[in-house]
C-alpha cells in the first residue's frame, strides 16, 4: 500500500454531506451506560414536568431541554470542569458527550450563556428535587442507610477579588479607605509604601461587618485551607456512613461558625432520610435499607462542640459523637444542668470503641466527598456569584457525586477517568502475568 501524503493547499470542503458519511465515533462505556440508568429509572419523565413552567409555550429562542440542561451540570463534574464556559466548550468537541447529552450531528451544542440563561430560569427548587431524586435512585438500590450521618464543612473561593472590596458604610475602596487614615495621620499624598505600611500596623483589617465585595454580596472574607485570606462561600455535607453518598449539602456564608450552620445541614439531612424511608414504606424493594427510623446517630468533628449544640442534637433524638476540645481547668456547669449531662453521654460515646470506629469513618468519607466534588470535580473555585447561582450547581455537583456510586456498584469505576485507568491496569497486570509465565527459569 503506497503511503499518501498531506497535501498543504487549502481543500474546498463539499457543501453538502450525506448523514451517513458524517464522522461518527463509539458511545464512551462510562457515559453511556450513565445514560442507561438514567433512562431505565425515567430521568426525562421526571424533569420535564418539573421544568415545564420554565419555559415559554409558544414564542421565545429555541431553548435548551431540561434532559440536555442537567446532563451537562452532570459532565461538569465527571470531567472536573467548574465553569460552564468549559463545559459547553467539552460538549461541542465531544461526539461522545454529544450523545450522552442527546445532541444529535447535525444540530449545535449550547453554548455558554444558554446554559447559563437556563440555570437562572429554573428555580432552586428544582435544582433540589433533581437531587432528591438522584437519593431516590440511590436508596432504592441499597446506598443508602440514613441510619449515621457525618457533618462537615469547607471553604470555596468565590468568584471575587479582596481588592474590590468596599466599605459597608461608605462604599469607599480599601485604598481610598487607607489614603484617608494617611491623610488623618498627617501624610498629605501617601505613596504606595506608606499605605502598605500603615495598612500592617492596623489590626483587623477586614472585618465582614466593615467590608463587602461590591460583585457578590454573599461572599466572606475567610481563611482558606491553604492559609490565604480570601472572599469565600462555606459548603457543608452531611454523609451517610454507610455507604458515602450525601444526603445533604448546604451553602452558607463562610464567617459563619461550625455550631450556628450544624443545625441547618442536620435537618435537612434528616428529613431527607426520612422521605426515602416514607418512600420505601409505600414501594418496598429488596435492594433498599433506609432506616426507618430516621438519623439516629451524628458524627463530626471538633469545631462543632458546644454544649448548646450537643443540647440541640439531642433534643432531635440524636446521639452525637463529637470529640471534645482541651480544657483548660474545670467547666462551670451552674444552670447548666442539660448541657452537662449531654456533653457527659457524647464524652462516653466517643471515648467507646464504637464512637473511635465512627470518627475514623467520617474522616475518610467526608474528606473524600470534598476532595471528589471540590477538588478533582472542578468546583474548588466558584465561577459564579450569589449563593442561590452557586447552590444550583453545587446540588447538580453533588448530585453527580452520589450517581458516582451507582456507576461504581455497576463498573467498578464512578468516573471516566477511573474506568480509563482500571482499563490500563488491567492490561498492565495480564501482562505482567503473560511476561512472567514465558520468563526462563
Amino acid at each position: 500500500m503506497a503511503m499518501g501524503k498531506r497535501q498543504h493547499r487549502e481543500r474546498q470542503e463539499d457543501l453538502w454531506v450525506a448523514h451517513t458519511e458524517l464522522a461518527t465515533a463509539p458511545g464512551h462505556p462510562f457515559y453511556e451506560r450513565l445514560n442507561a440508568v438514567l433512562d431505565a429509572e425515567g430521568f426525562d419523565r421526571f424533569v420535564e414536568p418539573c421544568c415545564a413552567k420554565f419555559y415559554a409555550p409558544q414564542f421565545g429562542r429555541p431553548s435548551l431541554t431540561p434532559g440536555i440542561y442537567f446532563r451537562s451540570l452532570l459532565i461538569g463534574y465527571f470531567e472536573g470542569i467548574g465553569a460552564e464556559r468549559g463545559i459547553a466548550w467539552r460538549m461541542a468537541d465531544s461526539l461522545a458527550l454529544r450523545r450522552f447529552v442527546g445532541i444529535a450531528l447535525d444540530e449545535t451544542t449550547p453554548d455558554h450563556s444558554t446554559i447559563s440563561r437556563t440555570r437562572r430560569l429554573i428555580d432552586l427548587e428544582t435544582h433540589a428535587a433533581v437531587f432528591a431524586w438522584v437519593l431516590d435512585v440511590l436508596a432504592r438500590r441499597g446506598l443508602i442507610v440514613g441510619k449515621r450521618v457525618a457533618i462537615d464543612a469547607t471553604t470555596l473561593e468565590a468568584n471575587a477579588a479582596m481588592r474590590s472590596i468596599v466599605r459597608r458604610d461608605t462604599g469607599a475602596s480599601y485604598e481610598e479607605f487607607l489614603t484617608g487614615l494617611a491623610k488623618a495621620s498627617g501624610i498629605a499624598t501617601p505613596t504606595r509604601e506608606e499605605l502598605a505600611r500603615l495598612d500592617r500596623k492596623r489590626k483587623k483589617r477586614t472585618s465582614n461587618q466593615d467590608w463587602k465585595s461590591p460583585v457578590d454580596e454573599d461572599a466572606r472574607v475567610a481563611k482558606m485551607k491553604d492559609g490565604r485570606t480570601h472572599l469565600a462561600h462555606k459548603a457543608e455535607h452531611a454523609v451517610d456512613l454507610d455507604s458515602g453518598a450525601v444526603v445533604a449539602v448546604t451553602l452558607q456564608a463562610a464567617d459563619q461558625g461550625d455550631t450556628a450552620t450544624l443545625d441547618a445541614t442536620l435537618i435537612e439531612a434528616g428529613m431527607a432520610v426520612a422521605v426515602l424511608a416514607v418512600r420505601q414504606c409505600e414501594s418496598p424493594s429488596d435492594k433498599a435499607k433506609v432506616n426507618l427510623n430516621g438519623v439516629e446517630e451524628l458524627v463530626a468533628d471538633k469545631g462543632y462542640l458546644s454544649g448548646a449544640v450537643l443540647k440541640r442534637v439531642k433534643s432531635y433524638g440524636v446521639r452525637s459523637y463529637i470529640p471534645e476540645k482541651q480544657q483548660k481547668g474545670k467547666r462551670r456547669w451552674q444552670g447548666k444542668a442539660e448541657e452537662q449531662q449531654a456533653t457527659y453521654e457524647n464524652r462516653r460515646r466517643v471515648r467507646g470503641d464504637y464512637g473511635k470506629r465512627l470518627l475514623k469513618r467520617r474522616g475518610e468519607l467526608v474528606e473524600r466527598s470534598f476532595a471528589h466534588c471540590y477538588e478533582t470535580g472542578g468546583m474548588r473555585r466558584c465561577h459564579l456569584r450569589g449563593r442561590e447561582n452557586i447552590l444550583k450547581r453545587q446540588l447538580a455537583h453533588v448530585s453527580a457525586f452520589n450517581l458516582s456510586l451507582v456507576m461504581r456498584q455497576l463498573l467498578g469505576a464512578g468516573t471516566p477517568r477511573e474506568l480509563k485507568n482500571r482499563a490500563v491496569r488491567l492490561v498492565l497486570r495480564v501482562f505482567q502475568v503473560l511476561t512472567g509465565r514465558n520468563r526462563p527459569h
